[in-house]
């Protein structure tokens, strides 16, 4: 069962990088910053030093705070872990940039719940864990409407010639945010095998091994190599059309967002962060050139993944237990 759990997770991991791939690369492939290919190579390799260097906060918060261990077995996790896959296949399929975060709580919490109660689901860690997945996707489109306002008036007197500054900004700033989202993201499953470690008996603590950590990171910066160019074209040509500026402000907004919540353990959704921080640039732009529609669609998904994914989480533990007993 262990090592079942720890496949499912780090497919999972794979799945969230393929998926928060988009988050990074959209911007700075849609102003033709980079080319597909290389930001994606760029992305992947500073996503999978973010978890190795920017500390384990998040993966605490998913390991002990949300949910009582001893009230949990390892059959509960890897059926959280199974709704979350099934749901972010399922999104990707449709082409919606949803909450790998998001499914991931969601299909944790309805397994949970069907093995051991309510009881069992701590009330200051899920308070946690919600206030960073539904107060992030605000930030994200107040800090872009900001940061772009920001640079709108520090450029106020530049020429055409300052987009070929913007393009080379956007180097640095999508190595940010790679290393943001990368640690932020990775550090979710490696909480949950951390976890599945200590109920499987084989951890005395909480403590993220080495090998967790790299594993985890390596999965997902796989993941994120191989690209949802699905979810690119979403986040990259739908909302709004992005010129270097525009890359480089929303890539700044999002990275100071999902920094933040690295280093206070909130786990937030990249993929959430950097739409809005998108939607928050185009508006400090142009309200009116920005495609309202597509939030729309957006935030029917994001309503309505954690209920998706408790009630997959719920069934699944329940179909599995009967078979195993």
């Amino acid at each position: 069962m262990l090592t079942i759990l720890i496949v499912v997770a780090l497919a999972n991991a794979f799945l969230a990088g393929f998926h928060g791939s988009a988050a990074v690369v959209a911007t700075v492939i849609s102003s033709r910053a980079l080319a597909p290919r290389v930001a994606l190579l760029w992305a992947a390799a500073a996503a999978l030093a973010g978890p190795l260097v920017l500390g384990t906060a998040v993966a605490d918060t998913f390991s002990r705070q949300l949910v009582a261990p001893e009230a949990l077995s390892l059959l509960g996790v890897i059926c959280g872990l199974a709704a979350a896959i099934g749901w972010v296949g399922f999104t990707w399929a449709a082409g919606l940039p949803c909450s790998a975060s998001q499914a991931l709580v969601g299909g944790l919490l309805g397994a949970v719940t069907a093995a051991a109660g309510p009881a069992a689901v701590r009330g200051a860690g899920l308070l946690k864990v919600l206030i960073g997945l539904f107060i992030s996707p605000p930030l994200g489109l107040l800090t872009g409407l900001a940061v772009m306002a920001g640079v709108l008036w520090l450029a106020r007197r530049a020429t055409p010639r300052a987009n070929q500054l913007f393009k080379q900004l956007q180097l640095l700033t999508s190595l940010a945010l790679a290393l943001a989202v990368g640690s932020n993201d990775a550090q979710k499953f490696m909480g949950l095998i951390t976890l599945g470690l200590a109920l499987a008996g084989q951890s005395a603590g909480f403590a993220v091994p080495a090998w967790v950590m790299a594993a985890s990171a390596g999965a997902f910066a796989l993941g994120m190599l191989s690209g949802g160019y699905r979810l690119i074209r979403t986040l990259g040509g739908r909302i709004f059309r992005i010129r270097p500026v525009h890359g480089f402000s929303a890539q700044l907004a999002a990275t100071a967002v999902i920094f933040a919540a690295n280093f206070t353990g909130l786990p937030v959704s990249s993929t959430q962060v950097v739409s809005t921080a998108i939607f928050g640039v185009g508006s400090a732009q142009r309200v009116s050139q920005v495609r309202w529609q597509v939030a729309s669609e957006m935030i029917t998904a994001w309503v309505l993944t954690i209920p998706a994914t408790a009630l997959l989480g719920g069934m699944a533990y329940w179909a599995l237990k009967g078979w195993l007993a």
